[in-house]
């Protein structure tokens, strides 16, 4: 599985959440970061329909899965108000 971690963190003279190098909005207040990290992990975490997926490898062989729309990922939100 999965595991999607959010850091809490000031940015641009505020507070953002950061996933893999990549910076929110930056939000006036620790609070108000978190809030909308907080938001973003639920979003997560909802399931959607069950589909097939064909994709073509590195090697250019194709290939063909079931998704069953429920394989969510593994959500964390590390908080250092410190920061």
């Amino acid at each position: 599985m999965t595991k999607v971690t959010y850091q809490i963190v000031q940015h641009d003279g505020g507070w953002a959440y950061r996933l893999d190098g990549v910076y929110s909005e930056t939000f006036p207040s620790h609070d108000d970061a978190l809030a909308a990290a907080r938001i973003v992990s639920l979003e997560q975490q909802v399931g959607d329909e069950a589909v097939e997926i064909s994709y073509q490898d590195a090697n250019g062989r194709w290939h063909q899965e079931h998704s069953d729309g429920g394989d969510r990922p593994e959500v964390e939100i590390v908080d250092s108000p410190d920061s």
